[in-house]
């Protein structure tokens, strides 16, 4: 967790500075105005590390591991922890059965860690490109309320689900994803190597082109000129680049966020995706002994939207001052109706943590079912685009053609 060095002041107007170890600096802030300070300055603290044995970032070049197999690692060290065998011995025996080489080398200095009397959250904090706070969490919720072996579980079908999700996602894009690529393939195939060929045909004939063929034309000398393909390819590789580094900004990745929630067709599906998600998080986190407080502070850093990040750690703070969560959520016109009035029920009975799952599992339900209709959609409008371009070539180069033809034929008629 990142250190932030901080200068405020009290009530009594005295200067107060000090570091403190948070996931980001909205967090800082938030906790020491709840302290009663105000905040004049608010800083990373940049932090060396020695690499030595058992630190993650000796390993930081050798890549992440993948979620499958951190979801075997977690079935695996269940069934090992149920069964009585202790720790050193379970991660001897999973840094032998892993296929992944980054996880059998983590595994394996995890191992020297807890021999050493470091306990097992400790050990894997070290490495964390591939244990997340959610993770990390987990464990320590487990290893405080000596039970293990049931939080591994539960963060095994937590990856799984998560797993299944991103898969779906994915799976649903494919299609559409190959459709485009082959339209623009054949596009660019036609307009840089047929087109050419009827233009230099043309060229012996002295007869007007229609519009449609002249704006064909003007496209395939564009496409065949080489100073031009690298201006436009030049262009577009700058403007990715210039996307990705405004969405690394704290601004930019707020806006990117909120228009990723607000896009037509796409917007309601992200948004879904996200409220699963932060269900399926929290529920895991609270059914696992974690606190409420410390738990909306790790969903909010599970989900990747700042825009319902912040809504989660404005509802911390409300929390703190004596309102339900229902409350700040139901504020932030971010959660549907029908969260907001599962999580106030489940608040109200005490089963937050079953109501948050069900509330999992029914956007999930709803996830797959915009999935199915977004795919069923975009099929027939992608055949139809490249149909209609395919269509646009055949006739611009057909009505020179018909135009010739005719002229040839009329003297003889």
């Amino acid at each position: 967790m990142p250190t932030f060095a901080y200068v405020a002041r009290d009530e009594q107007g005295q200067i107060q500075q000090g570091t403190i170890d948070a996931e980001n600096d909205r967090v800082v802030v938030r906790e020491l105005r709840e302290s009663g300070l105000v905040v004049q300055k608010v800083n990373k603290v940049a932090t060396k590390k020695k690499k030595k044995q058992g630190d993650g970032t000796v390993l930081k070049g050798f890549g992440k591991v993948r979620p499958r197999e951190l979801t075997i690692f977690c079935r695996q060290f269940a069934t090992m922890v149920n069964a009585g065998v202790t720790l050193v011995r379970c991660l001897a025996v999973l840094e032998t059965q892993t296929e992944s080489p980054n996880l059998k080398r983590i595994l394996r200095e995890v191992q020297y860690s807890v021999e050493s009397g470091e306990t097992l959250t400790r050990s894997l904090s070290r490495f964390p490109y591939v244990f997340t706070p959610l993770f990390l969490g987990l464990i320590r919720a487990g290893e405080v309320g000596g039970v293990l072996d049931e939080t591994l579980e539960r963060l095994a079908t937590f990856l799984e689900e998560d797993l299944k999700l991103k898969r779906k996602v994915k799976a649903a894009m494919t299609y559409p994803t190959i459709v485009l690529i082959m339209a623009v393939g054949i596009v660019v195939g036609l307009v840089t190597f047929i087109v050419p060929k009827f233009m230099a045909v043309f060229k012996d004939f002295d007869i007007p082109m229609p519009a449609m063929t002249m704006f064909l034309m003007n496209c395939s000398k564009f496409m065949t000129n080489p100073a031009y393909v690298l201006l436009l390819s030049g262009t577009i590789f700058l403007s990715v680049i210039a996307v990705n580094r405004f969405k690394a900004t704290k601004t930019g990745k707020r806006y990117w966020d909120k228009m990723m929630l607000k896009a037509p067709v796409f917007g309601p599906l992200n948004h879904n995706i996200c409220v699963s998600r932060f269900a399926r998080t929290l529920g895991t986190l609270l059914v696992s002994g974690v606190p409420l407080m410390q738990a909306l502070e790790t969903v909010a850093g599970a989900i990747d939207n700042e825009i319902i990040s912040t809504a989660l750690l404005d509802a911390r703070a409300a929390i703190r001052e004596g309102e339900r969560l229902g409350e700040p959520l139901d504020r932030s016109k971010l959660f549907p109706a029908m969260v907001i009035q599962m999580i106030s029920i489940g608040e109200e009975t005490g089963a937050l943590d079953s109501m948050l799952t069900k509330v999992a599992e029914f956007y999930e339900d709803e996830v797959d079912a915009a999935l199915e209709s977004l795919t069923a959609a975009l099929e027939p409008i992608l055949i139809v685009f490249l149909g209609a371009i395919v269509g646009f070539i055949v006739i611009a180069m057909f009505m020179p053609l018909m135009a010739i033809i005719t002229s040839m034929s009329g003297p003889d008629a």
